[in-house]
């Protein structure tokens, strides 16, 4: 998803015109519809319950949109700058400045894009299979949570089942926070220079 939404927003922001429209107009739609309820819906059409291959397919479905629309914010501004208007008139290519001015100074936001999306994912995939539409066999977080449910462990009292994945969550996405700012940090010019 990651890699599709890159290119179609570097795509997007560097050619404009009708490809930056139709890109940036169905973005703006996929962003109003909530990716939560799109994954149970698909999860409930794949009868049967997911495998882990369906909850791959599920959880990826839309993971695309926010990387493309970071992107194209990104290479907008990029594309507007002034080293990239001195590279063109040195007498650059296209692809050269692609590949020379414009990859390295996205690598930060891509890994932050990356950082992002993974949380996104994994918070999806918890989500899923907290509501049971997960494999049910399968000894993850979110079927720990759905078993605390399920039995109404929270309600007995029974802290020793849902303490441990609810820890085990926050760590993760305290982490993935920890990464995600740090890159993001990296990605800031002005917080490059101090460093």
């Amino acid at each position: 998803g990651i890699f599709i939404g890159t290119i179609l927003g570097f795509v997007s922001a560097y050619y404009r015109g009708a490809v930056d429209t139709a890109i940036r107009g169905s973005v703006d739609v996929l962003l109003t519809v909530p990716s939560l309820l799109v994954m149970i819906l698909v999860a409930v059409a794949l009868k049967g319950g997911l495998t882990v291959d369906g909850m791959a397919l599920v959880v990826s479905i839309l993971a695309w949109v926010w990387p493309t629309r970071t992107i194209r914010a990104q290479v907008l501004t990029m594309r507007e700058s002034g080293y990239i208007r001195v590279a063109q008139l040195s007498g650059m290519s296209s692809p050269e400045i692609i590949v020379k001015e414009m990859i390295p100074n996205l690598l930060p936001y891509l890994a932050a894009s990356f950082v992002s999306a993974v949380a996104a994912a994994i918070l999806a995939s918890i989500g899923l299979e907290a509501l049971g539409l997960g494999p049910m066999e399968s000894p993850t977080l979110g079927m720990t949570i759905y078993w605390v449910l399920h039995y109404s462990a929270l309600l007995h009292g029974m802290w020793w089942w849902w303490a441990p994945p609810i820890i085990i969550i926050v760590i993760i996405f305290v982490g993935l926070f920890l990464i995600s700012t740090g890159l993001d940090e990296l990605a800031n010019p002005r917080v490059r220079r101090a460093v």
